[in-house]
């Protein structure tokens, strides 16, 4: 099993770039799919998702080659037939390959998505509005058989701003005859530069980054070369490492739009945030100060994905913080093992109130999902003495070199990988 090994108590400083966001990647590389050609995605990020995605393409048919944080894929030819069951199990965004594949082929046989264990996450909402775009559906045996004669335009008002449902619909709209208009659409970042994209292949949208998105289907489709945004969260992560461990840092090319509401909290638990010609300086005070009332929502709104991590900065602050988490029911799980570290943390249903202590203490604990895991990291670098960070293997599905990163700007940490488990990500 391989861990993160890090000896806590200095500060971080520096400066530092963001990759490419995994958020963003993972539904434009679906995305590519639609169009019998070829696709070049730069500031793609290296991580395993990604690998795991780039898998799923190679074992359809399609020719893909992956240079840094540069993907080119070729989908002139897709083969359903040997479609890699072993990785849609591993990684929950396999779903966003139902709406592209689905406008393309006309039929999918889709495992249910695997991934992090932080809430049942039902697709339900991207099935039911597959099924008013003219999809039959039936559920077999953990599996998901998908069939239609041909897409049809249709107006969806979802029950939920949900992403992954929104991003589905509009790939499976750009196949589609006629117009389909989303409503109650979420408004995340990602679901723009999704936009962004189809609108560089050919497609017509309208409304993207709003609650009412439309798509224009059947538009002649055509090579693509386009940049994916940096990744809020991961800035989001190192901005909070920061703030927990006493530093200052700026981080380049990170729009200040994208995590306002972050940046907020910071500056209410005393950090100085500026922005600079840059991207975003982040200095922080001696000691932390606590905050009452914390609610996960939808974009604009505070992420669920930066809860974790925001936590484990609380877990020193002066006085009594209060997280609410309103999206997914397991993201509390890593109060289990902050408490290991001396944190003193109480939950109960959907509400975590968290009372500050003097210090953490470094210790020996286990990631259990992927935000978990990088608000752990953040612990350890809080924390007096060593803290051994187990199940890297979470963290390194959305982090393309956290030790690197934190490393350069004064952390101590390395990472121990287990050989066997190397190989198997390798292949």
């Amino acid at each position: 099993m391989s861990s993160y090994l890090i000896s806590g108590g200095r500060p971080l400083s520096g400066q530092l770039h963001v990759h490419g966001s995994k958020n963003a990647a993972l539904p434009i590389i679906a995305a590519s799919l639609l169009h019998r050609g070829a696709t070049v995605i730069r500031g793609c990020p290296d991580i395993l998702d990604v690998k795991y995605m780039v898998r799923i393409l190679r074992s359809i048919g399609c020719e893909v080659i992956h240079q840094g944080d540069m993907l080119r894929i070729d989908a002139s030819e897709i083969h359903l037939e040997n479609l890699s069951r072993e990785c849609i199990g591993k990684m929950r965004s396999s779903i966003l390959l139902l709406g592209a594949v689905l406008g393309r082929c006309h039929r999918m046989v889709l495992d249910y998505p695997g991934g992090c264990t932080i809430g049942a996450r039902p697709v339900d909402i991207h099935l039911k509005a597959l099924e008013q775009m003219g999809v039959h559906i039936e559920e077999q045996d953990a599996e998901i058989h998908c069939e239609t004669r041909g897409l049809s335009g249709a107006r969806i008002v979802l029950p939920y701003p949900s992403v992954g449902a929104t991003e589905n619909l509009m790939m499976a709209g750009a196949m589609a005859e006629g117009i389909t208009w989303i409503q109650n659409a979420a408004k995340e970042p990602e679901v723009a530069d999704l936009a962004g994209f189809l609108e560089a292949m050919g497609v017509s949208i309208y409304g993207a980054g709003t609650d009412r998105i439309g798509i224009l289907g059947k538009c002649p489709l055509r090579d693509t070369e386009y940049t994916v945004m940096t990744d809020r969260i991961v800035a989001g992560t190192y901005l909070l490492a920061a703030a927990g461990s006493g530093g200052e840092i700026e981080l380049f090319d990170v729009a200040e739009q994208h995590i306002h509401c972050l940046l907020h909290l910071c500056e209410a638990m005393g950090c100085e945030v500026r922005m600079t010609d840059r991207g975003i300086f982040l200095k922080s005070a001696r000691r932390l100060f606590a905050i009452e009332d914390i609610h996960t929502q939808p974009f604009p709104g505070f992420p669920t994905d930066m809860q974790s991590q925001l936590m484990a900065v609380l877990t020193t602050a002066r006085g009594e913080s209060t997280i609410y988490e309103h999206i997914f029911e397991n993201r509390f799980r890593t109060a289990d093992e902050l408490r290991k570290m001396g944190a003193d943390i109480q939950i109960k249903n959907n509400r975590a109130v968290i009372c500050g202590v003097g210090k953490l203490k470094g210790c020996h604990v286990s990631a259990r999902d992927l935000r978990g895991g990088a608000a752990l990291i953040i612990a350890g670098l809080m924390a007096e003495g060593d803290t051994i960070v187990e199940n890297s293997i979470f963290v390194e599905r959305g982090y393309q070199d956290i030790c690197k990163d934190l490393t350069q700007l004064g952390a101590r940490i390395r990472h121990c990988r287990d050989t066997r488990e190397g190989e198997i990500i390798g292949k």
